[in-house]
C-alpha cells in the first residue's frame, strides 16, 4: 500500500514560518521554490518544498542574505551535491577495480604457491633418488674395497 505524501497549503506554510504568504509567492516568482499545483491551481508544498523554504528563510531572515545571494547559494549547494555524487561514483568504481585486482593477485599467489609446492616435492623426490644413488655408490665402493684379490700366490 502506497502512503500518500503530505502536502501543505500556502497558508499553512506561511504560518509554520511566521512569514506572509506574499513572501512565499515572491520566492516562487524568483524561482527559489517550485511547489506543485492542484487541479484547482492551489499551491501544494511537499515536505522537501518546506525544507527548502526553511533554508531560504534562514538565509534571508537570520543571515540577511538577499535573494540573489540565496539563489547562488542554492545553485552552489546543488552543484556540490552533484560533484559529491560523481566522486562517490568514481570511488565506487575504483574500489570495485581494486577489489578485482586484489582477487586476481590472490589467485596468482595461490597458483605460485602450488607451483612452489610442486617444485619442492619434485626436488625432494630427486633428492631422495640422489641420496639412494649415492648410498648405492658408497656401498658399491665399500664392497669393491673389501674385495681383496690375492694375486701373489
Amino acid at each position: 500500500m502506497r502512503r500518500k505524501k503530505a502536502h501543505f497549503s500556502i497558508s499553512a506554510v506561511a504560518e509554520m514560518f511566521s512569514v506572509h504568504q506574499q513572501t512565499i509567492r515572491l520566492y516562487e516568482k524568483e524561482g527559489l521554490i517550485s511547489p506543485k499545483r492542484s487541479d484547482g491551481n492551489t499551491r501544494l508544498f511537499s515536505e522537501s518544498d518546506v525544507e527548502r523554504l526553511e533554508e531560504i528563510i534562514y538565509l534571508t531572515h537570520k543571515l540577511g542574505i538577499n535573494l540573489a545571494g540565496v539563489e547562488m547559494i542554492l545553485k552552489l549547494k546543488k552543484q556540490i551535491k552533484k560533484m559529491q555524487q560523481d566522486m562517490n561514483h568514481i570511488f565506487e568504481e575504483a574500489n570495485e577495480n581494486l577489489d578485482t585486482q586484489i582477487e586476481n593477485k590472490k589467485e596468482e599467489a595461490k597458483q605460485s604457491l602450488k607451483q612452489i609446492q610442486k617444485l619442492k616435492l619434485e626436488n625432494k623426490e630427486n633428492s631422495n633418488k640422489t641420496t639412494a644413488t649415492n648410498d648405492l655408490e658408497t656401498k658399491f665402493t665399500e664392497d669393491i674395497d673389501s674385495w681383496e684379490i690375492d694375486y701373489e700366490e
